[in-house]
């Protein structure tokens, strides 16, 4: 009878376990492994993001038992649409969207779990080659810009202003082309100069209409320029997944760290299957000498206060939140062990 009973209870714990979706912690490694599909929408589909197409290719999510569809948003504004909403269940993007969001008074606040870029990932190009490009060339010029309120347009405005150039007045900045349309236009003709991520801003080059002459990474210093958010309903229902994912980039983290750009760049090469791999690898080694890339996932509380200094600075910010409100560093530590 007791062998029965033991059985059932047993037969009962496995049931519960299995439709409350839980995961379990790999005694190996001492990751969390679930069986579950994850949504992720990212902003953009750059080389800039290397560490995460690592752990996508070398099939880190996927021995966490993460299925994981990736969806390009094309933009900060519609990848925090698609997790509102509930398309995406995890939202890349650069996390001044959570700070909109959670101002604008959002029922479930989308909380940040980790970060992989600690530099701006765009750079400036002209038509010509300008060996000794200073910023002040960019006066009464006419420069092809980003969204108000995204990240890349307020880098843009926080390096200019650190020039001593006025965004509104010195220069003349076009905000209205689509993001991921601004190389095209700027091949056709539009502006003197454009503000480009890779691998944008080579093929201009490739194709001789256009030369970087400065970086916007380099020249703005560390800041949080990109992280990882979900909606807090989410990440309270699953935190076993977000632990998983996290883990998951973490490993691909430690993996741009300690290989070559050659070998980074054949890792992810399946990603870019329109630019071939010696191209990938010299956008990675230009990533990789301006220390693009964090050595943990951990979205500290010094680069938040950044983050909103140069939302204040661009007159985007109506309130700032406090650090416990909008980043959870729980998942990312544990993962950085």
């Amino acid at each position: 009878m007791k062998k029965r009973y033991n059985a059932f209870l047993l037969s009962l714990a496995m049931l519960i376990c299995l439709f409350s979706g839980c995961g379990k912690t790999d005694a190996a490694s001492g990751n969390t492994h679930v069986n579950q599909k994850v949504v992720l929408n990212e902003v953009a589909h750059s080389i800039f993001y290397a560490p995460m197409y690592v752990a996508i290719e070398e099939g880190y999510f996927k021995d966490a038992g993460i299925e994981l569809e990736l969806v390009t948003g094309f933009g900060a504004d519609k990848t925090m649409t698609a997790v509102l909403s509930g398309e995406a269940d995890i939202g890349f993007m650069g996390p001044e969207t959570t700070v909109y969001a959670y101002n604008e008074g959002a029922a479930d606040v989308v909380t940040n779990f980790a970060q992989i870029t600690q530099r701006a990932g765009n750079f400036l190009i002209a038509r010509e080659p300008m060996a000794n490009f200073k910023w002040s060339d960019l006066k009464g010029k006419s420069v092809l810009g980003g969204r108000a309120g995204g990240m890349p347009q307020m880098v843009f405005e926080y390096v200019l202003k650190k020039n001593n150039l006025d965004p509104q007045t010195d220069l003349s900045i076009n905000q209205n082309i689509d993001f991921g349309s601004t190389a095209a236009a700027f091949s056709g003709g539009q502006g003197d100069f454009t503000v480009e991520f890779e691998p944008s801003a080579t093929a201009l080059e490739l194709e001789g209409a256009g030369h970087v002459v400065a970086s916007l990474g380099v020249d703005s210093g560390y800041v949080p320029y990109t992280a990882f958010s979900a909606k807090e309903s989410y990440i309270q229902e699953n935190p076993e997944v977000i632990q998983a994912f996290t883990d998951a980039l973490q490993k691909g983290m430690q993996y741009v760290n300690e290989h070559s750009s050659e070998e980074i760049a054949s890792v992810i090469a399946p990603q870019f299957a329109d630019t071939d791999e010696k191209t990938i690898s010299t956008i990675v080694s230009r990533y990789k000498e301006q220390d693009s890339w964090k050595t943990d996932v951990i979205f500290s509380e010094e680069a938040f206060t950044l983050l909103l200094d140069i939302l204040d600075e661009s007159s985007q910010l109506t309130d700032r939140p406090e650090y416990e409100k909008l980043v959870d560093t729980a998942f990312a530590e544990k993962a950085a062990k």
